[in-house]
C-alpha cells in the first residue's frame, strides 16, 4: 500500500518486479536516447504487461521502430512479427 504522500508516478510498475524503477523512470527510458535500455524495457512490457497496459506505455510504431533490437523468446517474436504485419496491412488498406 502506498502512503498518501507518494504519487502514482513513484510506484514500481508490476511488470518490473525485480528492478528499482518507477513509473517516471519507465517513461523517461521510453522517451530517451539509450537504445539498449529502451529495447530492454519495450521487451519487458511486451512480455509481462497486461494487454491494455502495453498500450498505456507503447504505440504500435514504438514496437515497429524498435522491433529488430528486441530480445524476445522465439515464439513471442513470431507472434509480434505477425501482429505487426497484420497491422501494417490494415494501415495500407485504410490509406
Amino acid at each position: 500500500m502506498i502512503s498518501s504522500d507518494q504519487s502514482v508516478q513513484s510506484q514500481r510498475p508490476y511488470f518490473i518486479w525485480d528492478y528499482d524503477l518507477t513509473e517516471d523512470d519507465v517513461h523517461r527510458i521510453l522517451r530517451g536516447d539509450n537504445e539498449v535500455e529502451k529495447a530492454w524495457l519495450i521487451t519487458r512490457i511486451l512480455e509481462y504487461a497486461k494487454w491494455e497496459d502495453i498500450w498505456r506505455y507503447l504505440t504500435v510504431d514504438d514496437v515497429r521502430e524498435n522491433f529488430e533490437r528486441l530480445r524476445m523468446k522465439p515464439y513471442q517474436r513470431d507472434l509480434w512479427a505477425y501482429a505487426l504485419e497484420v497491422w501494417s496491412e490494415d494501415d495500407k488498406r485504410r490509406s
